[in-house]
């Protein structure tokens, strides 16, 4: 199964493990499940740090390219038509991020 990171999901994989309900924690380390991980959420790692909402113990570009050394997810493509799907995505709140992501989910059959 293609499994697409939340990108707090995917934070606290590395950082807090314990916060991750154990069913989730199980399906990551299935090695049946495919880890997938947006652009976005690496974009979105980047903005929590410069808010001042994740605290990091060192660069944040050096945090990244340590965390997908450690814990190496596929790359899921930033596309046309994710961008398109994004219209029909409808959340309970306005969080760009979560909307680009479930439009990936969407298209490439990611849950």
């Amino acid at each position: 199964m293609k499994l697409l990171l939340d990108t707090h999901i995917w934070i606290w994989s590395l950082l807090e493990p314990a916060r991750i309900k154990p069913r989730i924690a199980k399906a990551l380390e299935s090695p049946a499940n495919e880890k997938w991980l947006s652009p976005i959420s690496i974009w979105e790692c980047m903005v929590l740090v410069e808010k001042g909402r994740l605290k990091l113990n060192m660069d944040v570009e050096e945090w990244i390219a340590h965390a997908l050394t450690e814990f190496p997810p596929r790359e899921a493509p930033l596309t046309t038509e994710v961008v398109l799907a994004m219209s029909k995505i409808h959340l309970p709140h306005r969080d760009p991020a979560d909307a680009f992501l479930a439009a990936t989910a969407k298209v490439f059959g990611s849950l």
